[in-house]
């Protein structure tokens, strides 16, 4: 498979990652321009050296009054985020335990960070739990383990069972990770850990990207519980990609702390429903019987007969002035070709509608 790098276009947007609608929103591009004008075009330094400006302090205190931790550290994306936390948890002592479809962030954090690692069958807390045991019982048990989940899986779509996630880690005196990549901003409470109501578990740790429902750039890890202060500390003081990179450009952070403003309840409930009108108006296609995908998040899958199908109706549609997203493998874990459509908050029902009917026209023209 060769990948490409186009341009973004004017189609109407059913790939982008920019749930809420906020990437072009008036307000949050006044938040970037107000901290551009105030701090530059970039951060010019490390945060520890002399890159944090006043609005890396502003967006860390309002993200945690949005999703209920009580510490963050903003980072450069969610990529590095997730790459500095496994290194700060890591090394010799250390055993990273990964859902099989966990983001290639996760995977590559946890092979650079000097620990020990096996992968487990996806969202298959019994074969998470046969690792811990197995840890636990071995004559020399890594004393420190970590079990890395995603909140919403960006292949299947699917929700990772928190809560049980969770109580199995405090039985096993583990920590558990969570990539709220895909749901901060984009469900009921604006944080799936805040949903499961562990906010403030300290045992609990969780990183988020900027770039997706709040439509802006950078990440984030938030921390709860008695000891999130020292979590922070720690982190700050030995996350390679924190130290050693430079700060998150300033317009960024404004666009973000701007967008988290507009992340309300009414903008998720609104996102919500247009992901079921994707899903239902897909299901109710005959000839798609058994191919719709119901996520738990705004990316619907249709699962596609072949590789070449699935792009032929890409590029079909491309033509047509839709942006859809088509996953082929190896991209996929599990080898099968799916176009995705992810809803938005932003977009009418109406003309979601009429989108909807273009996409089923042209799987069911590329498959006559």
């Amino acid at each position: 498979m060769q990948r490409t790098d186009s341009a973004r276009s004017t189609r109407y947007d059913l790939a982008s990652n920019d749930y809420l609608g906020l990437g072009a929103h008036p307000v949050v591009r006044t938040g970037a321009i107000n901290a551009l004008c105030i701090a530059g075009a970039g951060a010019s330094a490390s945060r520890v050296a002399s890159g944090t400006w006043e609005i890396h302090r502003e967006l860390e205190n309002a993200l945690c009054s949005y999703t209920g931790r009580s510490q963050a550290l903003v980072f450069s994306s969610g990529y590095t985020a997730n790459l500095g936390v496994l290194g700060a948890l890591g090394g010799p002592g250390s055993l990273f335990l990964l859902d099989a479809h966990a983001h290639a962030s996760l995977l590559d954090g946890a092979k650079l960070s000097g620990a020990d690692w096996h992968s487990f069958e996806h969202n298959n807390l019994d074969a998470a739990e046969q690792l811990l045991r197995a840890n636990r019982d071995a004559p020399a048990p890594k004393p420190r383990v970590v079990l890395v989940l995603e909140s919403l899986y960006s292949v299947l779509g699917d929700a990772a069972p928190l809560e049980q996630a969770a109580a199995l880690c405090a039985e096993y005196g583990a920590v558990l990770l969570v990539d709220e990549a895909h749901s901060l901003a984009t469900v009921p409470g604006g944080s799936a850990v805040r949903a499961a109501g562990l906010e403030q578990a300290g045992h609990v740790l969780a990183t988020a990207t900027l770039s997706k429902a709040l439509g802006a750039q950078g990440g984030a890890v938030l921390l709860g519980g008695d000891d999130a202060e020292l979590w922070r500390e720690h982190l700050l003081n030995t996350a390679r990609t924190f130290i050693f990179d430079t700060a998150l450009a300033p317009a960024a952070a404004g666009a973000a702390l701007a967008a988290l403003s507009l992340a309300t309840g009414e903008r998720i409930a609104q996102l919500a429903a247009n992901t079921r009108l994707i899903r239902d108006t897909l299901s109710a296609e005959p000839r798609l019987a058994g191919r719709i995908e119901a996520s738990a998040g705004p990316v619907q899958s249709v699962r596609m007969n072949t590789p070449a199908q699935a792009a032929a109706a890409a590029a079909l549609l491309r033509d047509r002035g839709y942006a859809v997203n088509c996953f082929r493998p190896p991209s996929v874990p599990d080898g099968v070709s799916r176009l995705r459509l992810t809803a938005h908050a932003h977009h009418h029902p109406d003309t979601l509608a009429a989108a909807l009917r273009s996409v089923i026209g042209a799987i069911l023209e590329v498959e006559a």
